[in-house]
């Protein structure tokens, strides 16, 4: 079994058919595909990267994970911190009614609700139990809700400062513009959160009333990602503080 396979998700670039694998590893599986979810049926490492194409995933990045992932055993997903331009982006908190907001470029280790948009990293036996992307939503919404769901099948996503993924270029997957868009928002928290954060995100955004009143088409196939995603959900209320602003 290999210790780590790296899934490139690309779509819509006229440069696709001539990307190529950083570096060349028998211990690394490369996954370079337009669907997220293809690449989930050959998983055969222990952990997986979910990478942007703009992220450099080199060896340094993974001799870093290697020793995140031997210093926290018990965790199951990590969220690394981008350098693009000096700065760095890192995971994501729920802020309550407003959507995701990211943390502080001086904070701490602590455990997080997503990943930046564009990285995260989650072991298998975790993405055997939380299951396929939603490919209803937007591909920066997707690592989002993926590790909210994966919150409910019990696992918990950390964020480590000193493990950071290089950016080659100032992707729009991370600029935070994007994760004010409020549908996908919307359809994130009714699959995912409390009947209590789902209506305070409503009254916030009125927009979303007539979906939350179950007046659209839609609302039986939301419902249907709501109970397959909360079935014998582990998330707690004492981690949903932890993630939470």
């Amino acid at each position: 079994m290999r210790q780590f396979d790296v899934f490139v998700f690309d779509k819509d670039n006229p440069n696709f058919a001539q990307w190529k694998p950083t570096f060349e590893d028998p211990a690394l599986g490369w996954f370079h595909d337009s669907d997220w979810n293809r690449p989930l049926q050959n998983i055969d490492a222990e952990w997986v990267v979910f990478a942007h194409p703009a992220i450099t995933i080199d060896r340094d990045f993974l001799n870093n994970l290697a020793q995140v992932i031997e210093g926290f055993p018990m965790v199951d997903a990590f969220a690394p911190r981008v350098k693009i331009n000096g700065h760095f982006h890192g995971g994501l908190l729920l802020n309550k009614s407003k959507g995701f907001e990211p943390i502080s470029e001086k904070e701490t280790m602590r455990f997080v609700a997503a990943p930046n948009p564009m990285v995260a990293v989650f072991s298998s036996r975790i993405i055997q139990r939380t299951g396929l992307f939603d490919l209803d939503l937007p591909p920066e919404f997707r690592l989002l809700d993926y590790a909210l769901r994966m919150a409910h099948a019990g696992g918990k996503m950390f964020n480590v400062p000193y493990l950071v993924a290089e950016a080659t270029d100032s992707s729009p997957l991370i600029d935070n513009s994007l994760l004010k868009q409020v549908a996908p928002l919307w359809e994130i928290y009714y699959k995912n959160l409390p009947a209590s954060m789902l209506t305070a995100f409503t009254l916030r955004h009125p927009t979303q009333l007539f979906k939350f009143l179950g007046l659209d088409k839609d609302k039986k196939h939301r419902q249907f990602k709501r109970d397959k995603a909360t079935a014998l959900s582990k998330l707690t209320t004492e981690y949903l503080k932890d993630i939470s602003l």
